[in-house]
């Protein structure tokens, strides 16, 4: 494996490096934000919680800073996009670049979740009481949410790529109109479950921007960033202090209508102006990285983004417990209005960071051999005999990854509860499981059948090349 030094000076010139820093950005964002806003207090069966922007009314406008998954999803269009077109010119198929870019997603959360319900086997047979159990593995389970929608965004990436190339700025419009229907059947008819649509279709709009950014379509020019800016900005002020969307884009409970779960208008017009943003800084963002230290430092954070995502909340779980079991590291005792309190935080943070970086150098070994690409043929030989047809192995990715999108959404829709074993919905799991399991031996059986697809796939450029990475072996170029 080639040291952080050898990947970062041999990245091609034309990468877009920023796309890099600013993936990195915002997940480190996210793990702070869940960090910080979360109030952990003494419950009557074990630890208990709340989310301080619940008592923190100040709070809520700082939200605008860090609601950073728009961030994300346009960096993740840019990857796609990258990847994908490198991929096709290469010669290789579609569903070959599916089938290895959803591994790179799959592979860390299988593991993710394979441990939650081991550990919570265990701590139900150690006599943890079962609500407990259930309470902090849905906990640790939160990052699932965001990945249930970046899998279902990545399979449609074909599709909606090839839109963009036949209808452009139209594709984005649209799926906004679609979103701007959802909110007013929820707020005009009262109508939540039409709503509910804008899971996908606000962040799919996102990630068309992304496709915009990557092929040049949007130019990355102080003419277009500023009223980018200004005019996302403005319009979110307006949809906020002045119309019936709340200013906090962070969901926290009580709220009559949150601005993320699903994605309103409001949160769209912040992502216009973090766009607009991103452009605006996109140069010194690529100048900066150009330096060596600060590119090894993110190709180090890219190279276990998904890890850290994923495994950020199973550090806090820890934590907690570890807190409520021992008074050596005692709970947030000031109240959650006082300046105590956010001084509190401080080491609190710190003793989160620990635990994650233990996590991440123990998990973050699957998601970096995800990104080797290595066939996974010699292992399931088996694979390649059973779904040699190519109808075969489209049909077995195509349930494969219903499977998993279904059990995540079991999973992640599950609320805090006693769930059985393994802390988790146990139909959910096996479902997940299962598809996990045909995903592989689709991807195997295409291996087998010479479809190892393009040769940049091993991730050489020292970038992520899933969840977001600017495209395989440095095609972000363009």
């Amino acid at each position: 494996m080639p040291s952080l030094r050898e990947l970062a000076e041999r990245t091609p010139p034309r990468r877009e490096r920023h796309a890099d820093l600013l993936r990195a950005l915002a997940i480190l964002v996210v793990v702070l934000g869940h960090w910080t806003v979360i109030v952990v207090t003494d419950g009557p069966r074990g630890p208990a919680g709340f989310s301080a922007l619940e008592v923190l009314p100040w709070g809520r406008p700082i939200t605008w800073l860090v609601q950073v998954m728009p961030v994300f999803f346009m960096v993740g269009g840019f990857a796609n996009a990258a990847s994908l077109t490198s991929h096709t010119r290469g010669g290789g198929g579609v569903q070959d670049w599916l089938l290895r870019r959803t591994a790179r997603l799959v592979r860390p959360t299988t593991a993710l979740l394979v441990t939650l319900a081991a550990a919570a086997l265990v701590a139900r047979r150690a006599g943890v009481d079962p609500a407990a159990v259930g309470r902090a593995v849905w906990l640790a389970a939160i990052p699932l949410w965001f990945l249930l929608v970046y899998l279902v965004v990545v399979w449609l990436t074909p599709l909606m790529h090839r839109l963009h190339r036949q209808a452009g700025p139209v594709v984005p419009l649209v799926l906004v109109g679609l979103v701007a229907a959802g909110d007013a059947a929820r707020l005009g008819l009262d109508a939540p479950a039409l709503q509910q649509g804008n899971y996908v279709f606000a962040w799919l709009a996102v990630h068309q921007i992304g496709f915009a950014w990557q092929d040049g379509t949007l130019p990355a020019r102080r003419g277009v960033a500023v009223p980018l800016l200004i005019g996302g900005a403005g319009t979110a002020v307006l949809l906020t202090v002045a119309g019936p969307y709340p200013v906090s884009m962070v969901d926290y409970p009580g709220m009559p209508l949150g601005n993320l779960s699903p994605p309103t208008l409001a949160l769209l017009a912040l992502a216009t102006a973090q766009l607009g943003l991103v452009l605006l800084l996109r140069d010194a963002g690529n100048r900066w990285m150009r330096r060596l230290r600060p590119w090894m430092a993110v190709i180090a954070v890219n190279s276990v983004i998904l890890t850290v995502l994923l495994w950020h909340m199973s550090a806090f779980v820890l934590v907690a417990a570890a807190a409520y079991a021992s008074d050596r590291v005692p709970l947030p005792r000031p109240p959650a209005d006082t300046a105590a309190w956010l001084l509190w935080k401080l080491p609190w943070l710190a003793v989160l960071s620990l635990v994650l970086v233990g996590l991440v150098a123990v998990f973050g070994r699957v998601e970096r051999r995800g990104r080797l690409g290595r066939s996974t043929a010699r292992h399931d030989r088996w694979a390649a005999r059973a779904l040699g047809g190519s109808g075969r192995r489209a049909a077995a990715a195509t349930v494969g990854y219903a499977a998993c999108v279904l059990g995540l959404l079991g999973v992640a829709d599950a609320g805090p509860a006693d769930h059985g074993p393994f802390g988790l919905p146990t139909a959910a799991l096996v479902g997940y499981l299962a598809g996990a399991t045909l995903l592989r031996a689709a991807r195997a059986a295409s291996d087998g059948q010479g479809g190892s697809g393009h040769p940049g796939s091993s991730g050489s450029s020292g970038s992520s090349g899933d969840s977001g990475s600017s495209g395989d072996s440095g095609s972000s170029g363009g």
